[in-house]
């Protein structure tokens, strides 16, 4: 990421804060496997009490259950276009099958 050279002399602290796009890319990683250098606080828009259920309904109706789970209820959801979903993947990958090697 671009930004951590900048913080090399100063010392300096860095915060992400977003909404997830997706489980892939810099965020989703410094959240999932980033140990514990980072603090991770997750407040979905279900618990801010300054926001009415009905406009949440009214989101969720609108954009749809999977735009509204990652823009609201601040998850990391599989991207629409893949065939697979990652956790499906990712539990496909083993260590236990050692590579082809062609002499």
């Amino acid at each position: 990421m671009a930004i951590r050279p900048m913080l090399a002399v100063s010392a300096g602290a860095l915060w992400l804060m977003s909404t997830p796009f997706g489980a892939r890319g810099f965020f989703y990683d410094a959240w999932e496997r980033g140990g514990s250098e980072w603090l991770r606080v997750r407040v979905a828009a279900t618990e801010c009490p300054r926001i009415s259920r009905e406009f949440l309904e009214q989101e969720r109706t609108a954009m749809g259950e999977r735009w509204y789970q990652q823009e609201y209820l601040c998850q990391f959801v599989d991207a629409s276009n893949g065939v697979f979903g990652r956790e499906m993947v990712e539990r496909a990958i083993t260590r236990a099958v050692r590579p082809l090697v062609l002499k």
